[in-house]
């Protein structure tokens, strides 16, 4: 309901009061929505062995699955996602002798906060990092893949990398938000401005796409794309490969943007991706 009603009252806004239409679209950019816990998800969850740290004054929460003992996957979920979506790379991770921890992002699932941005997830995972030491890959999806990839062209020593359906080109990932709650260019040319003052650095320079470029060392990256996700369309996979033509690209059709997650010749050729450079 609360989309729906957006989606109605923007293109007024923008009409009568483009100042508020234009706070509005940067406010609501950086707020996740919360969807309903599938029970899957739920008994996921209750099957791992629970953690809390603390970033950016938000608790976050997370979860660890297997032999604390064994090497370990981290999964990075994208927005408004939670660490759970991950549950079908459990058990098949697990088997090949791996433990997986994943979060849930701040603002996100049982974390804390309202909004949350790129840099806080950059923070999370440098926490992260500190406290688990640096796993042996990290896969990623939608959002997740940006995130990782910005905190990568600062530091963040990611040696492989997984990114599913992850966004990479700026002005569609505007686009994209834009049709969500029917906004104009205008609101999206002014939010960009927005972000150069508040951050000093261009929108641009937060996406995937610029950060693969400029990557302080090299990474094992696997690209996977279904042909039919209409929320990251192909063309992002195909720029991020174009970006850095060392990556794999594995391309899927008939599973859209979240049943990617849940599909097991997918998850098959991932482990098998990162079990080959272990």
């Amino acid at each position: 309901m609360l989309i729906r009603a957006t989606r109605w009252l923007f293109p007024k806004l923008e009409r009568v009061a483009p100042f508020l239409a234009h706070r509005i679209f940067r406010l609501v950019f950086y707020v996740p929505v919360k969807y309903p816990v599938p029970e899957k998800e739920k008994e996921a969850a209750d099957q791992s062995t629970p953690f809390v740290f603390q970033v950016v004054g938000k608790k976050i929460q997370a979860y660890r699955w297997g032999d604390e003992a064994k090497p370990y996957v981290l999964v990075v979920h994208g927005w408004a996602g939670r660490a759970t979506q991950f549950r079908k790379f459990i058990k098949p991770f697990n088997d090949a002798g791996f433990q997986v921890i994943g979060f849930d992002g701040p603002a996100h699932g049982q974390s804390e906060g309202r909004s949350t941005s790129i840099l806080e997830f950059e923070h999370v995972l440098n926490e992260l990092f500190r406290l688990r030491g640096v796993p042996v890959a990290v896969i990623t999806h939608s959002f997740g893949g940006a995130a990782v990839l910005y905190a990568t062209r600062n530091g963040l020593p990611v040696k492989t990398l997984v990114n599913i359906a992850s966004p990479s080109i700026a002005d569609e990932i505007l686009k994209t938000y834009m049709r969500a709650i029917n906004a104009s260019w205008k609101s999206a040319e002014k939010f960009k401005e927005f972000v150069k003052r508040k951050s000093g650095k261009s929108f641009e320079e937060f996406t995937a796409l610029q950060s693969v470029m400029n990557l302080p060392r090299p990474i094992d990256l696997l690209i996977v794309q279904d042909e039919d996700d209409d929320d990251v369309l192909p063309v992002h996979a195909d720029e991020l490969k174009k970006a850095y033509p060392s990556a794999q690209l594995l391309k899927t059709s008939g599973l859209g943007h979240n049943r990617i997650l849940k599909d097991d010749q997918v998850i098959a050729q991932i482990l098998a991706f990162i079990f080959a450079r272990v």
